[in-house]
């Protein structure tokens, strides 16, 4: 199985997802603070939507609750650190 990625820079983190890894349970969606993640036109294991950041006027903060919840270990979130 080959496990593609799938980046997404976006506020204050990147947000790394593996489709192949995520069965599309929303679990990361219902725990993120900002509330930024949404379905995507992507499929995951199951033929089911995977979720990606952008979809609320919120931008992603990198805290990473998303990947600490996600049961799949299908999310990595890295913080950036913008000097502004």
């Amino acid at each position: 199985m080959e496990l593609k990625a799938i980046r997404t820079e976006e506020g204050r983190g990147i947000f790394t997802l593996f489709p192949g890894l995520c069965k599309g349970c929303g679990l990361c969606m219902d725990k993120c603070p900002t509330q930024t993640l949404g379905w995507s036109e992507d499929l995951g294991l199951y033929g089911t939507p995977v979720v990606e950041p952008g979809h609320s006027n919120k931008e992603c903060t990198g805290c990473g609750i998303c990947e600490t919840f996600c049961p799949d270990c299908a999310i990595k979130v890295e913080r950036i650190n913008k000097n502004t």
